[in-house]
């Protein structure tokens, strides 16, 4: 889109609230006061979202070092999600879970009684679909509660500027956030980023990401079979719906867009793309009825010309590619070697990948190997030690990044940073006052078919 969605706010202006919200975070634990005692005081932790994600930070958390933790509280809107978590936890840490059964809450409130069960200084999980992450998050702050949040943070132009205002907020009050783009806490990739900007593989001309296999997740649906009810429906599918999830392009290809982009110390200001949907049916031959295309084909451009691309396809039978790769002017480097963020990490001469041309290869101490850990051991320093720290801003930085190439390859148009930003459509509005007899923020139509992208007919908006 070449003409911006809208003038009242410009990436200049966005860069510039960020770097404010940088300047205040050096300040962070200097003047302010600390919201947790420093040592081996017990921080307790509440979890809302009990899915497989959330049940993986939550452990994470338990395991992490420094001090004691305990959980004691969860949330979510699925009861038999919750115990079925509840049990996994429990039987990994034993007594580090403390959750009685009138700590464990269900429903669209279960949010708040969850953190209303922690006292500042605190650590509240957020790992609910990402649409109702700003809800989350500004009660968190109210609280005074320290934070990990799941990735994306955000799925469209509205909520991003509100977790950009909350981020802000965060900040002034000392309170510690994590996010999980755990790339950036992989030992091998730190090691990877200052090589790269020491110049070892000279200037960064091209960043390449790939993750292409067949269906994950709930990113395809066939028809609402009627029970539970729709809402409900959509959250368990959220994959598969754009309000809930940013779809499979936003929940599944930040890590590479968000790793790449590090490496190249900077955020790209536009991009263009192509995508399509292929498959109507799945093998059974019903027919899917979610918003995500098969394949997406992403190109973004930097600042100074530099180019990234993000290729994603989630198709059976075809060629599988998961990794990312850095070319610079004097060489390549293989970022991550496989999934995510996957080991090693090397350098080599040239453009060929070839054991004669290599300049490194990571090494890592087997403490250090798992980058989810380590997110979690690098929050709890922080908060133990008030030190600065807090991702919130960046998360929505690489979230709207994310959305802004979706947003290419679903209107068929050039999409910049400002168009992003600035796009009206808020995907799910009143999220903070949605209950159970709430209807959906999607509906389908008489086919049972929800409406997707039309890439050259809708342009101002996803559908």
């Amino acid at each position: 889109m070449n003409e911006s969605l809208s003038s009242n706010t410009s990436r200049r202006e966005f860069i510039k609230t960020t770097g404010r919200i940088a300047a205040v975070s050096a300040l962070a634990g200097v003047a302010l006061p600390s919201v947790h005692a420093a040592g081996s005081d017990l921080i307790q932790i509440a979890l809302i979202g009990c899915g497989g994600r959330g049940t993986g930070a939550a452990n994470n958390a338990l395991n992490s070092k420094g001090g004691p933790t305990k959980l004691v509280a969860m949330a979510d809107v699925f009861e038999n999600r919750l115990n079925s978590s509840f049990q996994d936890i429990k039987n990994q840490h034993g007594e580090k879970v403390a959750v009685s059964e009138d700590r464990k809450f269900i429903g669209f409130d279960a949010y708040k009684k969850a953190m209303d069960c922690l006292k500042p200084g605190d650590v509240a999980i957020f790992a609910t679909p990402p649409a109702f992450r700003w809800v989350n998050f500004g009660y968190a702050i109210q609280k005074g509660l320290n934070v990990f949040m799941e990735k994306p943070v955000t799925v469209d132009g509205p909520t991003s500027k509100r977790m950009l205002k909350l981020a802000e907020e965060s900040v002034a009050k000392n309170l510690k956030v994590g996010v999980g783009l755990m790339s950036r806490h992989s030992r091998a990739m730190q090691e990877l980023y200052k090589r790269i900007q020491d110049g070892e593989i000279g200037d960064l001309i091209l960043l390449r990401g790939y993750r292409m296999h067949g269906p994950v997740g709930s990113a395809f649906s066939t028809k609402w079979p009627g029970k539970p009810d729709e809402l409900l429906w959509q959250i368990q599918r959220f994959h598969s719906f754009l309000w809930a999830s940013g779809g499979c392009y936003s929940d599944f290809y930040i890590h590479h867009i968000d790793h790449l982009c590090w490496m190249k110390n900077a955020w790209p200001v536009k991009a263009q793309a192509l995508g399509g949907r292929h498959y109507k049916q799945n093998v059974d031959g019903d027919t899917y009825v979610d918003q995500n295309f098969d394949s997406y084909a992403v190109e973004y451009i930097f600042e100074d010309g530099a180019r990234m691309t993000m290729d994603g396809r989630c198709i059976n039978g075809c060629n599988d590619i998961y990794s990312s790769y850095a070319h610079g002017s004097k060489g390549l480097a293989v970022v991550s070697k496989s999934s995510d963020c996957g080991t090693p990490s090397s350098t080599f001469k040239g453009q060929n990948i070839q054991r004669s041309n290599m300049i490194w290869t990571s090494k890592v101490e087997p403490d250090q190997m798992d980058p989810y850990q380590n997110e979690w051991n690098d929050l709890m320093e922080a908060i133990r030690g008030d030190k600065p720290y807090n991702e919130a801003k960046r998360g929505v930085e690489a979230s709207l990044v994310t959305s802004m190439g979706r947003m290419a390859a679903h209107t068929g148009q050039e999409i910049t940073f400002e168009d992003m930003l600035n796009c009206e459509h808020e995907m799910a509005p009143g999220l903070d006052t949605l209950t159970a007899t709430s209807p959906a923020p999607v509906k389908a139509d008489a086919s049972g078919k929800y409406p997707g992208p039309m890439p050259g007919i809708t342009k101002k908006r996803e559908y």
